[in-house]
């Protein structure tokens, strides 16, 4: 939710975030169900974003969804403030060469922004779609961002994190996780062990800044059916490979982190 002080813009937010979340049409019963807002507020700021677009209601059984507008700014927010333009031929030189599922996937507010994804084999069934967010302390990706922030981002963001067990395997003892941390920097990847997905294992590596800010994470990742971690582990040359060469082309590209980092500051 909003932090104090964001006013009418923060609520307004807040709400697109609401329907973006059921991943669906939804009624404004169960908007109003969801949200903290007076019902009179809620209903002025959903007309509101209806009228300038960000919001779709149907005429017929009057329920909300996302508008075409937020579609353009998406894109526009991929172009702009996310890797996936830059690093898109490196990942497909990665994905042809390790014939595995390649993941690209930022920090964002604590959580994994997936931005772009490479499936040779499209029979393979996982969570992570670019544009689609998911845990930070469960997944390869995540794990290998968390493990090399400086000490005070990470208090932040493991204070933004749930800690809910997706799988047996998952992790959701603070303590723990950060032993894990330190072994991510002393071997330099990260391993996810079906811990967000049961039956997807990963190896992932962060993208550093020339300065060693972390500006994301690349994996590559597989069924347990399909590989192994011998196979994953393999391919840790090529994936340092790769993310070196996404940092090489993104030395001119001015990264938001350091508005990400006051932004979690202040969810903090």
């Amino acid at each position: 939710m909003t932090a104090a002080g964001d006013g009418t813009v923060g609520k307004a937010l807040d709400v697109l975030d609401l329907v973006a979340a059921q991943e669906r049409p939804v009624r404004f019963a169960d908007l109003h169900r969801m949200s903290p807002l007076p019902k009179a507020t809620l209903y002025r700021l959903a007309q509101t974003l209806v009228s300038q677009g960000m919001l779709v209601q149907n005429t017929e059984n009057g329920t909300y969804s996302l508008g075409v507008r937020l579609v353009r700014l998406a894109h526009a927010a991929w172009r702009h403030a996310s890797l996936a333009p830059i690093a898109r031929r490196h990942l497909d030189i990665l994905s042809q060469s390790s014939k595995l599922t390649v993941h690209l996937a930022q920090m964002e507010a604590g959580h994994v922004l997936y931005v772009d994804k490479r499936n040779l084999r499209e029979s393979v069934q996982m969570f992570s779609e670019a544009g689609k967010v998911g845990p930070a302390y469960c997944t390869g990706v995540g794990k290998a961002m968390l493990a090399y922030m400086s000490v005070s981002q990470l208090d932040r963001t493991l204070r933004l994190q749930s800690f809910h067990r997706y799988t047996p395997k998952t992790v959701v003892d603070e303590a723990a996780l950060r032993l894990q941390l330190e072994r991510i920097r002393s071997r330099g990847f990260a391993r996810d062990r079906e811990e967000h997905e049961p039956g997807i294992i990963c190896v992932a590596v962060p993208i550093f800044t020339a300065n060693d800010r972390v500006l994301g994470a690349v994996s590559v990742s597989g069924t347990v059916i399909q590989t192994d971690f011998k196979t994953l582990e393999a391919q840790v040359p090529g994936l340092r490979q790769c993310a070196d060469a996404i940092a090489e082309d993104a030395m001119h590209w001015d990264f938001p982190a350091d508005h990400m980092a006051e932004f979690e500051g202040r969810q903090g």
